[in-house]
């Protein structure tokens, strides 16, 4: 929404989190934190302009001031160029656009219909994860990730398969789905993993997420790249021990969230 020059953007998914208000060359002048309910303005001047322009957001009894004093991850997420932020990623963001705009025949549109069906289910259970103050949750780093997941036991890169309704072996190497079709994802995830742990200077695991597969089946030697199904990646993320505090987990979550990181 915009308003006098000031456009309102979510710092990530539409619904939750912060709602920043921008000028158009992309610097911050406000931001409404939903949780805490409060507007913290950067630009007094601005201040009735800023209310009118998150008026159709804001719920109850808010306070509006001076923002708190700002960490250094709050500084580098205000210095953030909106078209650099990856926040607002939908999962599968490019499979969407090749499926709506690209030049592939009816049968490869139909791969890409249930790979991005794929990703967005895993999307769901990552983004209510998300909901926690805990966690944060990226969506669709192009070459990298189809989701980053930052939480208290630390950095998790997942790469989404689409099992077809059919049985799937995690090996070593390679992922078998059904009976014939053979894919290198686990060397995918480790490769993914490697390059994020040297992008954001941290520890990275790999994560190989099978959705849809009617049985899948691990093999005991493969321990480094973790395979998980929507049904326990829940359990596992929540209940792996703790490594990052609050402060690191936001400041790895701003990093991440700045494209030109990844390049």
């Amino acid at each position: 929404m915009a308003s006098r020059g000031l456009k309102v953007l979510p710092s990530g998914r539409p619904g939750r989190g912060r709602l920043y208000v921008n000028l158009p060359d992309g610097r911050a002048v406000a931001w409404y934190d939903r949780r805490a309910n409060r507007i913290s303005v950067l630009a007094d001047e601005r201040r009735e302009e800023i209310l009118t322009v998150l008026r159709p957001y804001l719920t109850g009894n808010v306070s509006i001031g001076p923002p708190p004093v700002p960490t250094a991850a709050d500084l580098l997420r205000l210095a953030l160029p909106s078209d650099e932020d990856l926040a607002p990623n939908r999962p599968g963001e490019a499979l969407l656009g090749e499926i709506t705009h690209g030049s592939a025949g009816t049968r490869a549109r139909h791969r890409l219909r249930h790979e991005l069906a794929a990703r967005q289910r895993m999307g769901e259970v990552l983004d209510a994860l998300a909901e926690s103050e805990d966690w944060r949750v990226l969506h669709s780093i192009a070459g990298v990730a189809d989701h980053l997941v930052i939480g208290p036991p630390g950095v998790f890169c997942v790469h989404t398969v689409q099992g077809r309704r059919q049985r799937a072996v995690a090996g070593d190497l390679l992922l078998t789905v059904g009976r014939t079709e053979t894919r290198p994802d686990p060397r995918t995830s480790r490769r993914a993993a490697a390059y994020a742990t040297r992008a954001l200077s941290a520890t990275v695991t790999p994560v190989l997420a099978v959705v849809d597969a009617t049985r899948l089946d691990v093999t005991p030697t493969l321990r480094d790249v973790r395979v998980l199904t929507p049904a326990t990646a829940t359990a596992f993320l929540t209940r792996s021990s703790t490594t990052l505090k609050p402060p690191d987990v936001e400041a790895l979550f701003t990093t991440a969230r700045d494209r030109r990181t990844w390049h």
